[in-house]
């Protein structure tokens, strides 16, 4: 039987923008890019080169550290350029799509029948295994594992974050099939872990799984959390998580033999005309939906949420695990006086804003900081948003000191980047956390 958790830790960001609950149809971008970046610790290398003709489906390039782990064309079309950065790093492969969709076939007929190796084979071929993160550190899943288990957050609490009940309309069947998939990956238990209060009827066909039911604020929504306070990841354990559009994707392709990633994404913030819901695909060139829908231009666009998504150029790329754009004002202008002046009301956790505290109301933010990176000091703020049982700011510390051991002991292997989100946000002494969290990270990955 699954758990009951009430989070009382956290915090709640009423951002103005809020999409409305219809979907609109935008006219199909002449572009799709995948960008190696998306993934932590990838070293791309490429399958295909400028010219060349691809399906939905067929492989860009793989995983030097693994050659099975393909990334595939999300859709049909000519390679219409492989933009490269530093030391010729690739950045992104974008495709000049067709008008009409044409797919790779692969068989998936009998797919309930077909053993552990030959469902990973058809994923890993067909591209969908890196939709699978494995905890600790986050990184695509390891092929050769077996996990504790698999969870699934099957709602998002970021926000402006997308009602899943309206972006997942219609896929109540591919979800169906999606964890049917997911149950041949692991002999653990595969956990769907849903809001208490909020309908779930998206999930009503779901058969085998453990349902566990989370409230209280974000980040109640986040799988790190619901993980910790389920069973919680030990040195030596594997869980897998995944989204559950990536469940929708993995089903609907088992069920059509077709690597078919259509989605619906919200759009919100308040510098978006028409904040809703937006019929797209992966990797979709985001021009066709914010032109001539904002309401001004020195805007910041995130793929994403504003606590962890990446800043992207309003003629840029859909990353590969989102389904938001998050649309709000470019903080670049200076602030007379800074905090010391009367200023608008914002989301804090500070006294000194104490209207700002106990306003009922929308905020409309920008990305301004609010002050410069200063002394880091013990203010206890991080506790009060951070409702793990860990202690978030000695971790951070340790970090910095690059002290393997201590960081172990202070629980690293229980959260990635995200799960220190409004750590970051809410922190006095300006620290980038999620960057410094990252970089502690990758030294535990390398060192183990």
């Amino acid at each position: 039987m699954g758990k009951n958790v009430k989070i009382k830790r956290g915090m709640d960001i009423p951002l103005e923008g809020q999409p409305e609950n219809t979907i609109h149809s935008v006219k199909n971008p002449a572009t799709f890019a995948l960008k190696p970046k998306d993934f932590k610790g990838l070293i791309p290398k490429l399958n295909v080169k400028q010219g060349d003709e691809v399906k939905a489906g067929d492989c860009l390039f793989t995983d030097k550290g693994n050659s099975n782990i393909c990334f595939t064309s999300p859709v049909s079309g000519e390679v219409a350029d492989i933009v490269r950065g530093d030391r010729r790093a690739i950045m992104e492969v974008k495709i000049l799509a067709d008008s009409e969709m044409s797919y790779k076939a692969f068989d998936t007929s009998g797919y309930a029948d077909k053993s552990r190796d030959e469902i990973k084979a058809l994923m890993l071929e067909a591209g969908l295994w890196p939709f699978i993160v494995q905890r600790p550190f986050g990184v695509i899943a390891d092929t050769e594992v077996s996990p504790k288990a698999i969870h699934v957050s099957g709602f998002d609490s970021a926000p402006l974050a997308a009602d899943l009940s309206i972006s997942l309309k219609g896929e109540e069947e591919n979800l169906k099939t999606g964890f049917e998939v997911l149950q041949m990956l692991t002999d653990g238990k595969v956990h769907l872990n849903l809001h208490a209060t909020k309908k779930s009827e998206l999930y009503s066909q779901v058969s085998g799984v453990e349902v566990n039911t989370f409230t209280g604020p974000h980040p109640s929504g986040l799988v790190g959390l619901q993980i910790n306070k389920i069973d919680p990841i030990n040195k030596g354990d594997i869980i897998w998580t995944l989204k559950p559009q990536h469940v929708a994707f993995i089903g609907k392709f088992f069920a059509t033999g077709n690597v078919n990633l259509e989605q619906t994404i919200v759009v919100a913030g308040s510098e978006m005309k028409a904040p809703a819901y937006y019929k797209t695909r992966l990797g979709a060139n985001i021009t066709t939906i914010v032109e001539g829908n904002l309401k001004q231009d020195n805007v910041r666009v995130i793929s994403g949420n504003v606590l962890t998504g990446d800043r992207i150029a309003a003629d840029g790329y859909l990353g590969f695990s989102d389904n938001q754009l998050s649309i709000i004002p470019e903080g670049d202008h200076y602030e007379m006086l800074g905090w010391l002046f009367p200023s608008y009301p914002r989301p804090t956790l500070s006294p000194s804003l104490p209207l700002s505290r106990f306003l009922k109301k929308k905020f409309k933010v920008n990305t301004n900081p609010h002050g410069e990176p200063r002394a880091y000091v013990v203010t206890g703020q991080y506790e009060k948003v951070m409702p793990m049982d860990i202690m978030p700011q000695q971790l951070v510390k340790a970090v910095m000191a690059k002290d393997l051991e201590l960081m172990e002991n202070l629980g690293i292997y229980e959260v990635i980047e995200e799960d220190m989100a409004l750590c970051e946000f809410v922190c006095t002494s300006k620290i980038d956390v999620q960057k410094v969290l990252g970089e502690g990270l990758q030294l535990m990955a390398e060192e183990s």
